[in-house]
């Protein structure tokens, strides 16, 4: 596995290293993130949002950051579409919990700044990277079963 892994790695255009670097880096920060503020607010963690539905999003980020990590780290096509759609959705989730801050205090939304960047980060180079990952595992020798 970890030969395989490094080809994988390896196969990648020096960009395409980079740009996984990056989400992986994003990702492991993220479920840091969601992992504490569950630690410090237990399962109502994010019970100021008033939606059910972003309380229940962002308890799930416990297992979807972590996931995206794994499959983008194994250099796996289906990691670059799970971290687009995982960032689509946090992003939008997150502007729409926080948007009474628009008209009450919009300075406050400065701390939203960081996850957007990534999110569009993510996103921009989601296409041409997966174009990437596949290109190199399509390059990758196939292991044959052993009998």
């Amino acid at each position: 596995m970890r030969f395989e892994l490094r080809e994988r790695w390896g196969a990648q255009p020096l960009w395409a290293r980079w740009v996984l670097t990056v989400y992986l880096i994003g990702f492991v920060e993220g479920t840091g993130s969601h992992v504490a503020d569950l630690v410090r607010g237990g399962i109502h963690a994010y019970g100021s949002f008033p939606q059910v539905s972003l309380q229940v999003f962002f308890v799930s980020l416990v297992i979807l950051d972590p996931l995206t990590a794994v499959l983008v780290g194994l250099a796996r096509r289906e990691g670059i579409w799970l971290a687009s759609a995982v960032m689509v959705l946090d992003v939008s989730a997150n502007w729409w919990g926080n948007r009474h801050w628009l008209r009450d205090d919009p300075g406050q939304l400065l701390w939203l700044l960081p996850i957007t960047v990534f999110g569009l980060f993510v996103v921009a180079f989601a296409v041409p990277t997966h174009r990437a990952v596949a290109g190199a595992a399509s390059k990758l020798p196939t292991a044959l079963p052993s009998a």
